[in-house]
């Protein structure tokens, strides 16, 4: 799990060491627990707990995620462009894709296709699923479809 911190100038929001030291260990480890927190840093649970509750308040720390592991190897990821037959009139196809929880971005586009779908998966027979689901959905006329083999640059 990731902390998430806010592009905020930390300066501005006079933020001491100490805080600096306890926005690293949360974005190491956003679960890491109070008393160990505590113990790095050398206060109390409760003086920690306080620093972290006005972070929140200032947007410091913008939320707490859990970033879904790959316990079977590492993610399968697809690119599947859409054409649509009725050109973006209506919000099905949307809705379908959404509910999709692999689809990790659907963006509009200009141009031949109508949707870029970013998919990621635990595997190749999962992908293929999906694309099943996706040329299956009423409104999709077609979609071409390209697998991710190698990832060299990954600035998510």
């Amino acid at each position: 799990m990731m902390a998430h911190t806010q592009e905020v100038s930390m300066e501005r929001l006079h933020l001491d060491q100490i805080d600096r030291s306890i926005l690293a260990a949360l974005t190491e480890d956003a679960r890491v627990p109070l008393v160990a927190l505590a113990s790095q840093v050398h206060l109390s649970r409760n003086a920690v707990k306080q620093r972290m509750e006005r972070m929140e308040r200032q947007g410091v720390i913008g939320g707490y995620t859990v970033t879904p592991g790959h316990a079977g190897g590492s993610p399968v990821s697809a690119i599947v462009l859409v054409y649509r037959t009725d050109r973006m009139r209506g919000g099905a196809v949307i809705a379908e894709i959404s509910q999709i929880p692999e689809v990790r971005r659907c963006d509009v586009l200009s141009g031949d296709f109508d949707l870029l779908v970013m998919l990621e998966a635990d595997s190749m027979d999962r992908i293929g699923e999906i694309w099943e689901m996706l040329a299956a959905v009423p409104g999709v006329a077609n979609t071409v479809t390209a697998v991710s083999l190698t990832r060299v640059v990954d600035r998510a």
